[in-house]
C-alpha cells in the first residue's frame, strides 16, 4: 500500500487560532495527505485543540524581536531536517528561510503560501533596517519557490511583477455551512482578527463616541494595549468590549449574532491596500453587512454582490456616519444582508479548496 504524501507547513501564529491554516491543513488531510502544522509555543499558549491533522509546537526563548526569529528558525530548521517530509510549505516570509534551506539540503519539494505582502507591511516598512533585511530574505528565497499560492489577484500580480513567479489564488473564504441566523435582540458591532498597527483603531475608537451600540473586539496583537489606551482616553469603556483571543468555534457565535462587521486597514501599506482579509468572508457567511475599506479586492466582490459599505474617507466622523446608516437604514441593511446569502455560495472554502488540492496534486 502506498504511503500518503507527507506535508509539513510552518507558521509563526498560535495554532489554535489560525483559521486559514486550520482550513488548509484539514482540506489536505481529508484529501489523504499526512499533514503536520508546526508553530511555536509561548509561555501562555493554551493546550492544543485536537484537529484532523498533526500539530507540533516548538518552545521559544524570546516572545518578540530578532531573538524570537533566530531561536525559532534554528529550531525549526533542525526539526525539518530530521523529520520525514515530501513537501515543505512556508507560510509567509517569516518561516521561509528554514523551509528553503531544509528543502535544499534534503531535496524536498517546497511551496510558498503567501497570506500577505510581508515586505510591504507597515510594521516592516516603517523600520528601514528591518525592511532591508526582509527584502533581502524575500529576494533570496521567493524566486526559488516557483510553486506557490496567495489570497487574491492583486497579491499574485505583485509577486509576478517582482519575482516572475506565477502563484495560484486560494482565497481566505469561509467554509459554507447551513446558516441559522439567531434572533439579534441586542445590536453590536464586531471587529474580529489581529489588533495590529494599521487596522484603523485610531479612527474607529473615537468614532464610537457618535454610535449608540457597543463595539466588541475579538483578538489581540501589537496594537492591543494602545487600543485599550484609546478607549480609556475617550472614556468609552462602557461601549468598547475586549474579548481577547477567542477560539474559532466560539468566535463564530459572536459573528453570527453581530449587526455589523468591521474590515478597516490603513493605505500606508501596499500589503493592506491589496489585501483580502479572512474576516471579510466570515461576515459575509454570517449574513452580516460590514463597513469595509474601498480597496481593489473588496471593490471587485462588492461590484458583483453588494454586501458592504465601502469607504475611502476614514475619519472618525465618516466612520460613525457609515455605521449609523447601517444601523438606521433598514431597507439598505436588509439588501446587504440578503446579498450576503448569494455571495456566500460563490465565495466559499468548498470552491477555494479545489484550487488548493490541484496545486498539491500537480506537485505529487
Amino acid at each position: 500500500m502506498t504511503k500518503p504524501t507527507k506535508i509539513i507547513c510552518a507558521v509563526t501564529n498560535d495554532l489554535n487560532y489560525d483559521q486559514r491554516m486550520i482550513r488548509i491543513c484539514t482540506a489536505l488531510s481529508s484529501a489523504g495527505y499526512d499533514v503536520t502544522l508546526i508553530g511555536f509555543k509561548r509561555k501562555n499558549s493554551k493546550a492544543l485543540i485536537e484537529r484532523p491533522f498533526k500539530q507540533k509546537r516548538i518552545p521559544i526563548v524570546a516572545e518578540k524581536g530578532k531573538l524570537l526569529y533566530v531561536d525559532y528558525w534554528l529550531k525549526l530548521f533542525f526539526t525539518l531536517l530530521f523529520r520525514k517530509a515530501d513537501i515543505l510549505c512556508a507560510i509567509d516570509l517569516d518561516t521561509i528561510m528554514p523551509i528553503y534551506y531544509a528543502s535544499k539540503i534534503k531535496g524536498t519539494k517546497r511551496v510558498y503560501d503567501a497570506h500577505e505582502l510581508f515586505t510591504e507591511l507597515k510594521e516592516v516598512i516603517s523600520r528601514p533596517r528591518v525592511h532591508k533585511m526582509w527584502l533581502w530574505i524575500e529576494l533570496h528565497t521567493v524566486p526559488n519557490f516557483p510553486i506557490g499560492y496567495t489570497i487574491g489577484e492583486c497579491y499574485a500580480e505583485e509577486f509576478k511583477r517582482k519575482y516572475a513567479v506565477s502563484y495560484a489564488i486560494v482565497r481566505n473564504a469561509t467554509i459554507l455551512k447551513l446558516l441559522q441566523v439567531p434572533d439579534k435582540k441586542e445590536k453590536y458591532i464586531l471587529y474580529q482578527g489581529a489588533v495590529n498597527v494599521g487596522r484603523r483603531f485610531e479612527q474607529l475608537i473615537p468614532a464610537m463616541q457618535w454610535v449608540d451600540v457597543p463595539l466588541i473586539i475579538c483578538g489581540e496583537g501589537n496594537f492591543y494595549e494602545e487600543t485599550k489606551a484609546l478607549v480609556a482616553a475617550y472614556k468609552l469603556e462602557h461601549k468598547v468590549i475586549f474579548k481577547g483571543y477567542v477560539p474559532p468555534e466560539e468566535l463564530r457565535q459572536y459573528t453570527l449574532s453581530a449587526s455589523i462587521g468591521i474590515t478597516l486597514f490603513e493605505d500606508t501599506s501596499l500589503s493592506n491596500r491589496l489585501s483580502m482579509a479572512n474576516r471579510f468572508f466570515d461576515y459575509m457567511h454570517a449574513a452580516v453587512p460590514q463597513l469595509c475599506v474601498q480597496y481593489p479586492e473588496y471593490e471587485k466582490v462588492n461590484a458583483r454582490f453588494e454586501i458592504a459599505t465601502l469607504i475611502d474617507d476614514l475619519t472618525p466622523e465618516n466612520i460613525a456616519s457609515a455605521l449609523n446608516r447601517l444601523l438606521q437604514d433598514e431597507e439598505y441593511y436588509h439588501r446587504l444582508a440578503q446579498n450576503c446569502l448569494a455571495a456566500r455560495e460563490v465565495y466559499c472554502w468548498q470552491e477555494e479548496e479545489k484550487r488548493l488540492l490541484k496545486i498539491y496534486e500537480n506537485l505529487v
